[in-house]
């Protein structure tokens, strides 16, 4: 049994009574009086359950201590090195949301964005294989998969399969519904035919699950989800060289005639759009975890070297300018991840989070491109070199303002609700 799942098991969540205001007797018209009742308090944001906190030590120790050393390693041959993977899974942090009767930890939603932020702090790439896996992956079969398809396939996500979400292509990005893979019903299954783009996680996955129209006439009412094992037919046509993120694999998939049965649907056929559009919302909490963690972990390893490094005989952390530099972008930071638990724990709370879940996303990506940009600045020349890492979250930074919705679709999305607000007409 990992150490995740252990936790879960052992520690018991924390209840604190509550004071509520009730209305008084007294004459003046805005007294009031306090009872108190037996619920939960009200507590700030960044207050962890105990299970919580044990976890984020956790994976902070094993961030530190196993990935840490593989880091650079990795991005510079772009590769995941297989035994971080088989740590992650071994840690229990490849089901973390999954029921333990399917091997998973069975914990909350807000765990898991705990674990991608701390995993971000020391490498993003391992952050968002930990991250797609799942707040996508594992979430979709959780909420939308038969008995029969959890039986299988979850097991098998938490126990060493690499799962990876299908939905961009070459002619859909942003517009994520006009994609044209199809996928044509037969006497015993599906056919499917197209090709995916952009695909996390896609060198090492074994599940993958795939959007594919089964009527272009439907539009958006004929997307429909499918789990594909990679052994019935995927293949990669093309991993992708980039500018961040390198250990982490994104590449081209091809589906030539791909024959799946008829029960490797997930949901109903034509509910693909909606599993997509929910899905994103937390998939995007996810992403603006791992760019707060980013953010930190560039603003960890420069700012300590600020007071080592000495002009003008004193450390230049000292110096006025640098403070105030400091402070604003460790405001930032922490007004990212307020924004990122909130959203976290109104998803938690059955409450409408779209909103505040693209709030999140959109202000800790940018925070993550100016922590690390300023955190190379802060290191001067020594930042700019490979030999301290600094500059590899700066390149890793630029990937949150377009993956899983980009910058603009956030603010679009944020508008709509601002309209939906205060436009009486």
């Amino acid at each position: 049994m990992s150490f995740l799942a252990r936790t879960m098991r052992t520690a018991a969540p924390r209840f604190i009574p509550r004071v509520a205001a009730i209305p008084s007797t007294s004459a003046r018209g805005f007294s009031v009086s306090l009872r108190l009742r037996e619920e939960q308090q009200p507590t700030s944001l960044d207050v962890l359950r105990d299970e919580e906190e044990m976890l984020r030590d956790a994976v902070r120790r094993f961030a530190e201590d196993v990935v840490a050393p593989k880091v650079r390693e990795m991005d510079e041959k772009e590769n995941m090195n297989p035994e971080i993977i088989k740590g992650l899974f071994e840690q229990g942090l490849m089901g973390i949301e999954v029921p333990s009767e399917f091997g998973g930890a069975e914990s909350s939603f807000t765990s898991a964005i705990i674990a991608i932020e701390e995993l971000a702090k020391i490498d993003p790439s391992v952050s968002v294989m930990c991250d797609v896996h799942n707040t996508l992956v594992c979430t979709i079969f959780n909420k939308y998969a038969t008995e029969e398809q959890k039986k299988k396939y979850l097991p098998q996500l938490t126990s060493g399969k690499i799962g990876s979400f299908c939905l961009s292509e070459p002619a859909s990005g942003s517009d994520a519904f006009a994609l044209q893979t199809r996928a044509k019903k037969t006497d015993d299954g599906w056919v499917i035919n197209g090709s995916k783009m952009w695909i996390t996680n896609s060198n090492e996955a074994e599940i993958f699950l795939v959007f594919a129209t089964v009527d272009p006439s439907l539009g958006y009412k004929g997307i429909t989800c499918f789990v594909v094992e990679k052994e019935q037919g995927v293949q990669i046509a093309k991993k992708e060289e980039k500018l961040g993120i390198r250990a982490s694999s994104t590449c081209t998939l091809s589906f030539d005639d791909v024959k799946i049965p008829l029960d490797q649907v997930i949901g109903e056929v034509g509910k693909g759009y909606k599993i997509a559009i929910e899905i994103l919302n937390e998939g995007r909490v996810g992403i603006a975890a791992q760019m707060i963690g980013l953010a930190a972990g560039a603003f960890n390893k420069s700012v300590p070297y600020t007071y080592e490094r000495k002009q003008f005989g004193k450390p230049v952390g000292t110096f006025q300018a640098m403070q105030v530099q400091f402070a604003e972008v460790a405001t930032e930071i922490e007004a990212a991840r307020l924004l990122t638990y909130n959203a976290a724990r109104r998803k938690e709370e059955g409450k409408s989070f779209t909103k505040e879940a693209a709030m999140a996303k959109w202000y800790s990506s940018q925070v993550a491109q100016r922590a690390s940009g300023a955190a190379i600045e802060w290191a001067g020349g020594v930042g700019f070199t490979r030999e301290t890492g600094i500059e590899k979250y700066w390149r890793d930074s630029k990937i949150g303002a377009i993956y899983e919705g980009t910058s603009n679709i956030q603010l679009q999305t944020i508008a709509k609700f601002i309209e939906k607000e205060h436009n009486k007409q």
